[in-house]
């Protein structure tokens, strides 16, 4: 059984409590060994995650295909039918792809024919997207085993960047600080369980930066967790603003739930000088992968759930350069086991793996939803990523963007700057975005005082209001 939880109902109000009553709580909390927090799946899933070798990465692979299957045709009513498929002999790997691709809508419109009928209620943890997506989904974990994995493959991960559990983090993850709306309240705490600087990320603004370089240059932390979206205002006045004290201790930035961008990643090697990683994962916990160190592709853990790369008709993709959709089997979930689960993300295969990582498939790059498209003139789709990977020198003195489409081939582009844009800088920057669709899309350039972010904090780089989906043939050719 895992504390963490029992205690995870609980996490708003630890939050919200009084300074010296989180302190002295999370100091005695964070004491507890890992396995009394997070119980004794953590241990095994650690112990999973660190497996190494090609061969015992696949065998590993191919053994919890099979228990997730087996599992799912005996017990979960949306799979009984495919029961006599998984004979002793049969590859799991070729069962699988035999069986439907299921999505959110399948989920969302029968959920109780996808959870098992083996486990009990009380064994069922609720869960909810975050609603950034036009189909938000509620869905359920396994208590006591999700979370603990997710963690486990998490430290993995920060392994890569050098991380260890006694550093303390900088996180910029669209965590709320509450002091933050008290008049003259704190906009950054320390959060002692986690080891982590929390900054608000609703204060992201110029005028808030000298509040939380004070934070930095006093805690001086030696890893940083963000959305890259919040991470780039603050490297941009750091880098205006030099705080070598806090930035010269920097070992590595680690980057979440958001595409990151070309000018992005050249901001913060510029501004932190050290290996800067990211992670793609998602709320239902079906795969993860991450980038390493001396290489921007993502690399899916075999072990952490299966990865396959689907094209429209859910043929596999085999060709590298090709874009097709995400597609999940998901391990260690008994409550609600993911089959064939369609992420609604879309990646780019990469023809090879790193040297490192015997056995993990990697993509190129992970482009996003199949909203997060700009559709041109003649109808080609282009990924926002495609957009967002262009450093154009025209935007130099803009602190955020945000793209809007109503109408094919024409596309809104909204901008922060802290002083007025000319005409000339806005006719400028819509030449820069329209020679990168090719002629594609007629950009409008307004300048605007802020732009929302999601109620989890994150930004969106695109506001799509077209049904991508009577577009779609093209996508798959990029």
């Amino acid at each position: 059984m895992a504390i963490e939880d029992l205690l995870h109902p609980y996490l708003g109000k630890y939050l919200e409590s009084p300074g010296w009553l989180k302190a002295s709580a999370g100091r005695a909390y964070s004491l507890l060994p890992p396995r009394m927090r997070l119980g004794r799946a953590y241990g095994r899933h650690a112990e999973e995650a660190r497996a190494a070798g090609a061969q015992a990465l696949s065998r590993l692979a191919e053994r919890k295909l099979a228990e997730t299957l087996r599992w799912a045709f005996d017990s979960v009513p949306a799979y009984e039918r495919f029961k006599g498929l998984l004979g002793a002999r049969r590859d799991a790997r070729e069962v699988l792809a035999e069986l439907p691709v299921t999505d959110k809508l399948d989920i969302k419109r029968h959920t109780q024919r996808y959870l098992s009928t083996a486990m009990p209620a009380q064994a069922r943890l609720e869960m909810f997207t975050g609603g950034s997506t036009r189909n938000p989904l509620r869905f359920y974990l396994q208590k006591h085993v999700t979370r603990p994995k997710e963690y486990a493959y998490l430290q993995d991960f920060r392994r890569r960047a050098g991380a260890c559990g006694d550093d303390l983090f900088l996180a910029l993850r669209g965590r709320t600080v509450p002091s933050a709306a008290q008049p003259g309240g704190s906009i950054w705490m320390v959060e002692p369980i986690k080891r982590q600087l929390i900054l608000s990320s609703d204060h992201l603004e110029r005028r808030f930066m000298p509040a939380y370089a004070e934070a930095l240059a006093l805690h001086r932390p030696r890893y940083i967790e963000a959305f890259p979206s919040a991470l780039y205002p603050l490297a941009r006045w750091l880098a205006a603003h030099p705080l070598p004290e806090f930035t010269r201790n920097v070992r590595g930035v680690m980057l979440y739930s958001e595409n990151v961008y070309g000018y992005q990643l050249e901001k913060f090697r510029e501004v932190f000088g050290c290996p800067i990683l990211s992670h793609y994962g998602h709320s239902e916990r079906v795969l993860m992968a991450a980038s390493m160190p001396d290489d921007d592709r993502y690399f899916f853990w075999p072990q952490y759930g299966h990865f396959e790369l689907l094209d429209a008709e859910d043929r596999p993709v085999t060709q590298p350069g090709k874009l097709g959709f995400v597609v999940g089997t998901s391990f260690d979930n008994r409550v609600m086991p993911f089959v064939r689960y369609r992420t609604g993300d879309l990646a780019v295969l990469s023809e090879r793996g790193h040297p490192l990582l015997p056995g993990f498939p990697a993509c190129e790059r992970i482009v996003g939803r199949l909203q997060e498209f700009v559709v041109c003139r003649d109808q080609r789709l282009m990924s926002i990523t495609t957009l967002g990977v262009a450093h154009f020198p025209e935007l130099a003195l803009v602190d955020a963007i945000q793209y809007e489409q109503h109408v094919p081939g024409k596309v809104v582009l909204k901008v922060v700057s802290e002083a007025p844009l000319t005409a000339a800088q806005r006719e400028a920057i819509a030449a820069a975005v329209e020679r990168k669709t090719q002629g594609g899309c007629a950009v409008e350039v307004v300048q605007v005082e802020a732009i929302a972010r999601t109620p989890r904090g994150k930004a969106r780089m695109l506001v799509q209001h077209l049904d991508i989906r009577r577009y779609f043939g093209a996508a798959t050719e990029a």
